[in-house]
């Protein structure tokens, strides 16, 4: 027997469609987001869930909530499961960061793992709180299916730690809006990516 992770990026928000950076920032779910959490919610209806985890931040802990409706169980919200802390950077996009802080920007991307952002976080950081929030679910529910309702950031650094990718390539990951992976845990250690990026329910017909 194992534990099942249902692992899902939060449905869209104005400031993605912008390509804004958000972070711990707290924005809404738009219109459109909602209905993509709506869309996700549909396709794991029948699934047997067991518990609901979420990020505190509004954009994951109501798409969250959509998911867990059908199943009338509550979500526990964790600010752990929070985004990166991009400090200085939240609210504008990569052509302004690029401008006010190109030298910071180059360093990120090449060592995301030990570079701080602007009044931010390192990667490390956010390896460190996620993977022991993840970690601490997994063994709470040595079996069963979970939803585990985050972040791309958070997604990207927790399916890389699983994979043993080098972390400052992490951004190679693709993660979309209401995206849906699994991981499969034994045990903490034997973690298996067994589906990634799934928006299969976005596709048109199913909105």
């Amino acid at each position: 027997m194992s534990c099942r992770i249902y692992l899902v990026r939060h449905g869209e928000t104005i400031w993605n469609a912008q390509f804004r950076f958000q972070g711990h920032s707290d924005i809404a779910l738009s219109p459109h987001g909602l209905e993509q959490a709506r869309a996700l919610a549909r396709r794991l209806r029948g699934e047997n869930i067991s518990a609901f985890y979420s990020s505190d931040l509004q954009r994951a802990l109501n798409t969250a909530r959509i998911l867990a409706e059908p199943h009338g169980l509550p979500v526990v919200a964790l600010k752990a499961l929070r985004e990166i802390n991009f400090g200085a950077w939240e609210g504008l996009t990569v052509a302004e960061i690029k401008a006010r802080y190109a030298r910071e920007l180059q360093e990120w991307w090449h060592d995301p793992l030990h570079t701080r952002i602007p009044g931010g976080e390192t990667l490390a950081e956010v390896v460190e709180r996620v993977t022991r929030a993840v970690r601490e679910i997994v063994e709470r529910h040595p079996t069963g299916q979970v939803v585990v309702v985050c972040h791309g950031g958070c997604i990207r650094t927790l399916v890389g730690t699983v994979l043993g990718m080098d972390l400052n390539q992490y951004w190679r990951l693709g993660v979309n809006n209401a995206c849906l992976s699994t991981l499969e845990f034994s045990s903490w250690d034997k973690g298996i990516l067994t589906l990634f990026n799934d928006c299969s329910h976005l596709e048109k017909g199913a909105l």
